[in-house]
């Protein structure tokens, strides 16, 4: 009551009352109330001694929650929640690796990563560029490039790379494959991936490809033209037929591609090719009526026409008429075939010829870094940047990984081994079998099974004449007090008989299985096998010191038998100092 007191002094606690407790409280007789409803005359008529005998009375609870009530509230006036700032993530920085004639960075304007993050680009030729790669770094470009006569020098770390120019051309002693190399170092994300964009740095590599597709498809829907490859000029004695085309090296736009007429003109170019050191392809001759073009990026599709008004038999060189024809379905076919090499080609042309006689002949496929020709070049690019964006949004998501285009490593099942396998030793992670406790009882063991199970495993005693076994040595598997010799089964053999210069190899006989019974033990000692005689204790040491010497010059992946060897000099010493 004392506590109720206190309590009810409180300002703060009498006024989270509810209404009509207190009046009950200070009135001696609740009957001269008027309650506003039978309901509150029967809570009034209730004695206040029974409202604090029941735990569970509305008048306790009531204290309760005041009390609660009183405890948790603020002691201060409550603040609104400041408004929170949104987080400005950093621009995401696209390396284009093309020459200046294009600015590829007004078609990516206004452009955004998940319509998120916006993206930075960055143009120079692979002449200006060099980086440095790390296995948790990333890889950090330096930039070198001349702009409006203004030497401009920039490192940066790119997010994703586009490549639109050839990393490799013997022709212009371009070799810029090392970079390559050093963007996929890396792991930078690309269109074309950088593990297509160094398989398109050799022309017959590229073509080994489409024979693949050649030979899956068939000649009627993939008509690939006859190419024939030499690594050097020894093998260029003759061609089938003329004229032919002979292409050296690894070129683009027509560079190093020659017509032969006859036999005389294919041995001066035979020549020519043993100067250049490089390997060479010859296809034959194909009059064309007019070249082929079939090109890709992304899901977009065009076909276009070439026609030679020069003359020249190269439909690339002097003037030229262009037109853009329908899209076939075996032209779709064409291109969708070849972009799936090297783990897909997002952009990629495919180049045809056909034929005055109506046949049309496959003869190449181009990459990310393909020329773009026609009416529609600043439509291409646009759907480059598109495919760039689209690209950019996938791979670089929290927690997306650059998908790689090879079969991902597998763990090899470890293969079931037969019952007639040897295993040396233990296997790696288990506790070797512990050798016996030196000076305590020793009894006689049963011979173990003989560890060599093929002549490269078996081990030659310094006389070169007998093979050693693991065991051999070893005082106390060979005599035991008061029990009679056990021979050995062994392939091994025994010390003595490895010591003797006139000693050859006997036959191999099958290891006796633990656990049988000395009858049985006694009975397969009946075969014509030499007895073991008893050994001394400094014929012991001297076998066990031969022993170790012998394992000292064996093979040094047998770290097993060399431990086998240093128990069985510890038991050889145990046995010398044991009496």
């Amino acid at each position: 009551m004392n506590f109720l007191r206190r309590r009810l002094s409180d300002s703060s606690f009498v006024a989270n009352l509810p209404n009509g407790y207190m009046a009950d409280l200070h009135r001696p007789d609740s009957s001269t109330s008027s309650p506003s409803s039978p309901a509150m005359e029967r809570r009034h008529h209730q004695p206040l001694a029974a409202s604090f005998s029941s735990p569970g009375s509305s008048l306790f609870s009531s204290f309760s929650s005041a009390m609660k009530q009183t405890s948790q509230a603020p002691a201060g006036p409550v603040e609104p929640p400041a408004p929170s700032t949104p987080v400005v993530q950093r621009p995401r920085v696209l390396l284009v690796i093309d020459d200046a004639h294009t600015d590829w960075a007004k078609y990516f304007q206004g452009k955004k990563v998940n319509g998120e993050i916006e993206i930075r680009v960055e143009q120079a030729e692979f002449s200006e560029l060099n980086l440095a790669a790390y296995v948790t770094g990333g890889c950090m470009v330096d930039m070198q490039v001349v702009r409006n006569g203004t030497k401009v020098v920039r490192s940066f770390k790119p997010d994703f790379i586009l490549v639109r120019q050839h990393a490799y051309s013997m022709a212009l002693g371009e070799d810029y494959r090392s970079l390559v190399i050093g963007l996929q170092y890396g792991g930078l994300p690309a269109v074309n991936s950088l593990y297509s964009v160094y398989n398109f740095c050799s022309k017959p590599w590229v073509f080994s490809q489409l024979i693949k597709i050649f030979h899956s498809l068939g000649p009627e829907k993939f008509p690939l033209v006859e190419q024939t490859f030499f690594p050097n000029h020894k093998p260029m004695l003759t061609a089938p037929h003329f004229p032919v085309v002979v292409k050296l090296g690894h070129a683009h736009a027509g560079m190093g591609k020659i017509k032969v007429e006859n036999q005389h003109d294919y041995q001066d170019i035979t020549s020519m090719v043993a100067m250049a050191r490089t390997y060479a392809t010859t296809e034959a001759f194909i009059d064309s009526k007019y070249d082929i073009r079939i090109q890709k990026i992304g899901s977009n599709y065009k076909a276009y026409m070439r026609t030679s008004i020069s003359g020249n038999w190269k439909a690339n060189t002097g003037s030229a008429m262009l037109e853009q024809v329908a899209m076939t379905e075996r032209y779709r076919l064409w291109v969708d075939s070849c972009s799936e090499m090297f783990g897909g080609l997002d952009i990629c042309a495919v180049k045809a010829v056909h034929s005055k006689d109506g046949r049309d002949y496959i003869i190449e496929v181009m990459d990310s870094s393909m020329p773009l020709i026609g009416e529609h070049v600043e439509e291409d690019k646009q759907l480059m940047a598109d495919l760039v964006v689209s690209k950019m949004s996938q791979f670089l998501m929290p927690g997306a990984t650059v998908p790689s285009p090879l079969r991902p490593w597998a763990p090899q099942t470890k293969p079931a081994k037969s019952p007639g396998t040897a295993q040396l030793g233990p296997p790696l992670g288990q506790p070797q079998p512990r050798p016996p406790t030196q000076g305590g009882p020793r009894q006689a063991q049963s011979p173990q099974p003989s560890r060599s199970g093929s002549p490269s495993q078996q081990r030659l005693s310094p006389q070169g004449q007998q093979p050693l076994s693991p065991q051999a040595g070893s005082p106390q598997q060979q005599r035991s007090p008061g029990s009679p010799q056990l021979p050995r089964a062994s392939s091994g053999g025994s010390p003595s008989q490895a010591s003797k210069p006139g000693a050859t190899l006997p036959s191999q006989p099958r290891p006796p299985v633990q656990g049988r019974s000395t009858s049985q033990q006694g009975e397969e000692s009946k075969k014509p096998a030499p007895p073991h005689p008893h050994l001394n204790k400094s014929q012991s040491l001297t076998n066990s010191l031969s022993t170790s010497d012998t394992s000292q010059r064996g093979t040094p992946s047998e770290d097993e038998a060399k431990a086998e060897t240093i128990r069985n000099l510890r038991k050889s010493f145990a046995s010398l100092f044991s009496d």
